[in-house]
């Protein structure tokens, strides 16, 4: 997978955190600093439940959101919760950390964390078997995008039902490209399916950031709008979407991705060069 460069490339940019770690034993010298996970956090993932039928989900990783193998046990608890509660009828993702919605996987815990990772019900790796349940549950899900949304951020808007961003601070990439491996999240079977086969070689062939006004017109997102109402406008269709019957918000879903959704089969065989290098 190009650790290497790609450590040194996120250190470079003073995104991916190191800390010392010392030896315990007073009987031995101390250590030389080794590189601390940004992500063992144990409540990066977090479900409000606004009402039987309406829930948020946020993410809380200070200060960059940053995804790691430890945030994936925490949002599969949180998925695995939306797909058995009988009441829950829309999830809202959204972020509290200022300028972050989610960012790029953390690559500085050894690799084998995420590759000894079983796979998910679907039989995918774990996080791209994540973002095809959220596609795929009978509850409609809303990603609510203010700050960067990179790498992992983008590709779980991609697989929410509807995005919205904040038209002067959302910022969606999938910036692989310039570490030199393949997106593990899906985005070459989505992206092209929402905005055509050109501008979706343009998001993954250049890496460059995509702020919400060009997201709205490439229909990376659904709309972007002021930042100072994205909230409100957010709720509102929450809680009107939550007042409706569930099993037909969840039989005209599945009828739209019958016609609109790549298949498991094509999502597999996109996220492997990333998964496993």
């Amino acid at each position: 997978m190009k650790l290497h460069l790609l450590a040194a490339a996120l250190i470079a940019a003073g995104i991916a955190f190191t800390a010392p770690a010392y030896s315990q034993s007073t009987s031995k010298a101390s250590q030389a600093a080794k590189p601390r996970s940004a992500t063992n956090a144990n409540d990066q993932v977090r479900i409000t439940r606004v009402t039987p039928e309406y829930w948020r989900v946020t993410f809380h990783n200070p200060p960059f959101n940053i995804y790691g193998p430890n945030t994936t046990p925490q949002l599969n608890k949180a998925v695995t919760a939306i797909e058995a509660d009988p009441q829950v009828k829309v999830v809202v993702f959204d972020s509290d950390v200022p300028n972050f919605f989610l960012t790029h996987y953390d690559f500085v815990p050894p690799l084998t964390d995420t590759t000894s990772l079983p796979p998910g019900p679907t039989g995918l790796p774990q996080l791209p078997d994540m973002l095809v349940r959220i596609s795929k549950a009978p509850v409609v899900s809303i990603a609510l995008i203010r700050g960067r949304a990179s790498g992992v951020g983008s590709e779980l808007a991609l697989a929410s039902d509807m995005r919205f961003a904040s038209r002067e601070k959302a910022m969606l990439s999938q910036f692989e490209i310039g570490a030199g491996f393949v997106p593990g999240g899906g985005p070459m079977a989505r992206l092209p399916r929402l905005m055509g086969r050109g501008r979706a070689l343009e998001v993954l062939l250049t890496g460059s950031d995509i702020g919400g006004e060009l997201a709205e017109r490439y229909g990376y997102v659904n709309r972007a709008l002021p930042d100072a109402e994205l909230d409100a406008f957010v709720d509102a269709m929450a809680r009107r979407i939550s007042g409706f019957d569930k099993q037909t918000i969840a039989d005209i879903k599945g009828l739209v991705n019958l016609n609109s959704l790549p298949p498991m089969t094509r999502s597999a065989p996109s996220g492997r060069p990333f998964w496993v290098r």
